[in-house]
């Protein structure tokens, strides 16, 4: 759960943070009985928690779809990431693996509907399932073979690179969805635009992990663009470099935010709640973080993520397209008030966040959103002050024989309390920037104001 200092800032965001661990603790449960489904989701609660909690909302032929189809990806992924291996290893072993992977999960796949199923439909789903994995699980073994030996250099190189670990994951989850009956089959494009848009987030935000790799750095940045700024990739991370580093930074979540459209239109398209909703929150993670990402130096000195407390939000109140929208939207806004007009690529950044509001607004959908986002109302004081007694109560009522404890506990608990009675006008996020929080028209944005923290 999220530190006590996180909750001292954000009050409310001990209710979705608690609602988190009991559901994450329900998924861990739920492995089913067969031998076959219990092994695979073992191994997914193993490698990823946060997706095998995300993916239980989905219906139990498409969910199990889905997990073998991440399994298989990430071990393909697996194999990529691992820089102590030899390169003619690599492509060895992405052609090895692909033969091996496919004819596991086919006969796992086939055996658990043929036993379980008898109708003729889902049968034709389960080779439509089949069909879409061994697809794109061949398409991205050969596509980061040639990676391999191949460096990042143009914009399109990045964009091909992207597709390949990313963008054929949307094109495959489409099939997915399309196959189990719940979505129309979306096209290739936007599908494409949903995976980019993750992975370039994750490229942007994990620099310093991906450069300072034992015992080979990984570049997945594009020559094309650092080239304008430094001599070589690493020289980003050092000091005297800040500005420059900045200026490359501001330049990757430029050219990020082109996808972001595009997966508006991919989301607004959806029918089916679960599906929406397994979609919708990694895509509002993905522009918080770009948004936390922008302009912001520490991506090169540390670890820059969305706190926890609001990821909880995220995933509690995603109900609707609604919130989605004003997710963007105001993640958007936030991003503006960052922009430089000093930066060189602030024009394209503006032209870029502006064309998102736009298509927000036009939405007619802005009134409805849950605003979580940039201090929201969120649930009010009173609520979280008798749910915080109320813990604090249960707790000290099962640990009598314990009361030094009790009474420390409840003390921090009323503290929480009292705290979240107190308006709370700003917040420290990333650098040492405090978001003024201002209203213009339907938008909630915020002025970066330097001071220590």
């Amino acid at each position: 759960m999220g530190s006590l200092g996180a909750i001292l800032k954000h009050p409310d965001d001990l209710y979705p943070l608690l609602k988190l661990k009991m559901a994450a603790r329900q998924a861990e449960k739920q492995i089913p009985p067969e031998p076959h489904w219990g092994l695979c989701y073992t191994m997914l609660h193993k490698v990823s928690r946060s997706f095998a909690l995300v993916i239980q909302q989905l219906g139990t032929d498409l969910r199990n779809a889905v997990c073998i189809f991440y399994l298989v990806l990430r071990a393909l992924d697996t194999v990529e990431d691992d820089t102590s291996i030899d390169a003619d290893v690599k492509q060895q072993q992405f052609g090895f693996y692909f033969q091996f992977s496919a004819l596991c999960f086919l006969l796992l796949l086939w055996h658990a509907v043929a036993v379980d199923c008898g109708d003729c439909q889902g049968l034709r789903s389960l080779n439509s399932y089949q069909e879409a994995i061994e697809d794109i699980t061949k398409r991205m073994g050969a596509g980061m073979a040639k990676f391999i030996c191949k460096e990042v250099e143009t914009i399109d190189d990045y964009d091909e690179y992207c597709h390949y670990v990313a963008g054929l994951v949307g094109l495959g989850l489409s099939k997915l969805f399309h196959a189990s009956g719940s979505e129309d089959l979306a096209s290739d494009d936007l599908s494409n635009s949903m995976g980019l848009f993750l992975q370039k987030t994750n490229i942007i935000r994990d620099y310093l992990e991906d450069i300072t790799e034992i015992p080979k750095s990984r570049m997945f940045w594009p020559r094309q663009i650092w080239s304008k700024y430094v001599n070589k990739l690493e020289d980003l991370k050092y000091e005297e470099n800040s500005i420059k580093a900045v200026e490359c930074l501001n330049d990757m979540v430029t050219n990020a935010l082109m996808h972001a459209e595009d997966c508006l239109k991919y989301m607004s398209a959806l029918r089916d709640l679960a599906i929406f909703r397994f979609c919708a929150i990694p895509q509002i993670m993905a522009i918080g973080t770009l948004a936390l990402c922008y302009n912001n130096i520490e991506v090169f000195r540390g670890v820059v993520k969305m706190r926890r407390g609001l990821t909880a939000k995220v995933i509690d109140r995603t109900k609707t397209m609604a919130d989605v929208y004003g997710a963007f939207f105001d993640f958007a806004c936030i991003l503006e008030s960052k922009v430089d007009k000093n930066d060189p690529n602030a024009t394209k950044a503006l032209s870029r966040l502006q064309s998102i509001q736009k298509t927000c607004r036009e939405s007619g959908l802005l009134s409805k959103r849950k605003s979580y986002v940039v201090n929201g109302n969120g649930y009010s004081s009173t609520m979280i002050f008798i749910l915080i007694i109320t813990f604090s109560i249960l707790f000290a009522y099962l640990s009598a024989n314990r009361q030094s404890i009790s009474v420390r506990f409840i003390v921090v608990l009323s503290l929480i309390a009292f705290l979240s009675l107190i308006p709370h006008p700003t917040e420290c996020e990333g650098l040492q920037t405090v978001w003024s929080v201002t209203r213009q028209g339907d938008c909630q944005w915020s002025q970066p104001v330097h001071r220590k923290c």
